[in-house]
């Protein structure tokens, strides 16, 4: 039961989910993802100038400012924002999260690893840059990524913010999105991959970074422990679930539509979830993570209304 202090109330999903309707809208989703994003994209640009030596700056910002979702972003600011916190406090952050999700994906298409022409409908950086320069510019979103949050976060104590860089260090590092990555290229081509194997795999490339953007919004806004365990709950579950639509889109979709190469899981050889379930089974098993996602938050009533739309738009979305 919730006491008669806590401002928040229990009521179900589905509820959350209209609970603007009758008083005065329903929750906009698309205008919220529209808002938060232009936000994050106006943060970035003003983040990273082009100054000498210019080749890597416009190398950084030729992949941090070619589109896409803005989804880890928007997961922090939108936890910082449950926890009580605000989105000044959370925005450097959630730019910070965008450059270390960038740097992850301009690493992840060099040909030692996916070895991918095209990001987000455009050449990937080692095509534009060359394979020197993407490195090295992936390096230089990871290193500044954490002097960007230091230096620009107001509001926040300095014990806050260093739960802050070390719960984003080892969302990347071999606990977390590296780790991932190795087992991710040692099971290609591997017949028997488990499903423990898989998860492994995802819970850490993908699931690591996923997790931190909404762990780390909370922090920020100094959430208690109950609160952190629901949000890092809720974060696992939509990692998973996300990267199952991922491997269903990789089927599915056209390579215009995912703005990258469509089917590179088959030809790799990657095991999948749809390899191991089939289509309809993961869609279903994506929608009963999401399910759980939103539970793990309904103590907190129609605060979580943001976080609630933005799991179901995991399964959602097209691309």
């Amino acid at each position: 039961m919730i006491s008669a202090e806590n401002p928040y109330t229990t009521v179900s999903v589905q509820d959350l989910l209209t609970a603007n309707v009758e008083h005065s809208s329903a929750f906009d989703l698309i205008g919220y993802l529209s808002q938060r994003r232009d936000m994050v994209e106006t943060a970035l640009d003003k983040a990273i100038p082009v100054v000498y030596p210019e080749k890597i700056y416009e190398a950084m910002r030729y992949s941090l400012m070619a589109g896409g979702k803005r989804l880890r972003p928007i997961l922090c600011i939108a936890a910082c924002e449950l926890a009580g916190g605000s989105i000044e406090m959370a925005l450097p952050t959630a730019c910070a999260l965008e450059m270390i999700h960038t740097m992850s994906l301009i690493h992840d298409d060099l040909p030692a690893m996916d070895n991918d022409d095209l990001r987000r409908g455009k050449p990937t950086n080692h095509k534009k840059y060359g394979e020197d320069i993407a490195i090295l510019a992936g390096d230089g979103l990871l290193a500044y990524a954490f002097e960007y949050l230091a230096v620009h976060t107001p509001q926040v104590p300095a014990e806050r913010l260093l739960q802050v860089v070390a719960r984003l260090g080892h969302a990347v590092a071999a606990t977390g999105l590296v780790g991932g990555q190795v087992v991710d290229l040692e099971s290609e081509g591997v017949g028997d991959v488990t499903l423990s194997t898989l998860n492994f795999i995802h819970a850490h490339k993908t699931g690591a970074l996923l997790e931190a953007s909404v762990v780390t919004g909370a922090q920020l806004a100094g959430a208690d422990q109950e609160m952190l365990e629901r949000c890092s709950q809720y974060a696992r579950n939509i990692g998973l679930a996300f990267q199952i639509i991922d491997d269903v889109l990789d089927i599915t979709a056209t390579g215009e539509e995912l703005g990258k190469t469509a089917g590179k899981d088959l030809q790799a050889q990657k095991a999948t979830y749809p390899s191991l379930w089939g289509i309809p089974e993961s869609q279903r098993q994506a929608h009963h993570l999401v399910e759980q996602a939103q539970a793990e938050l309904t103590i907190y009533g129609t605060q979580a209304i943001p976080l609630m739309a933005l799991a179901d738009f995991i399964t959602a979305r097209k691309s």
